[in-house]
């Protein structure tokens, strides 16, 4: 059976939330028996220019939680992507449906990062830009705050089958 493709974490710039997520995700996958240890994740943006640093106070409110996400760089949401892509978490509803209105075939397997919550919480993960390092923490903390629910999702998709 073929490595399943990486999961794509999607927000607008591909500077603040997107790159916080993939780090997030990446760090907590890497604590999981495998295949879900070696899933990689990648990150990108629906209105991203190509290169760009991340922002800086995304690198802080990561880095205070022991993840260097200081040498990523922006990069735009490509049909190669989309096609390559196990999964996209989306940072928004906009994104998802950006990414639905604009790649053709239209693809499956596109989710908001806090859509598998058990309760009734905010699904969206609004944009930090511009804001005090504070809003970033709180950007970081509502994504943490999902990866429990995330991972138990992505076990059900990708765990590994009995021989």
């Amino acid at each position: 059976m073929p490595a399943p493709g990486p999961i794509l974490t999607v927000c607008t710039a591909n500077i603040c939330r997107s790159p916080m997520a993939a780090g997030l995700l990446q760090h907590a996958l890497s604590a999981q028996p495998e295949p879900l240890r070696s899933l990689k994740i990648f990150s990108a943006g629906v209105a991203a220019r190509t290169g760009e640093a991340v922002s800086e106070n995304s690198v802080i409110a990561l880095k205070k939680v022991g993840i260097d996400i200081s040498g990523a760089r922006s990069r735009p949401l490509t049909p190669q992507l989309v096609t390559q892509a196990s999964l996209i978490l989306c940072m928004t509803e906009s994104h998802r449906a950006m990414i639905q209105l604009n790649f053709d075939p239209v693809p499956r397997h596109v989710y908001l990062f806090r859509e598998f919550m058990p309760r009734a919480a905010d699904k969206e993960i609004g944009d930090p830009y511009g804001g005090p390092l504070r809003v970033y923490e709180a950007a970081r903390d509502e994504m943490v705050e999902a990866i429990p629910s995330l991972l138990a999702f992505l076990k059900t998709q990708f765990a590994a089958k009995p021989a």
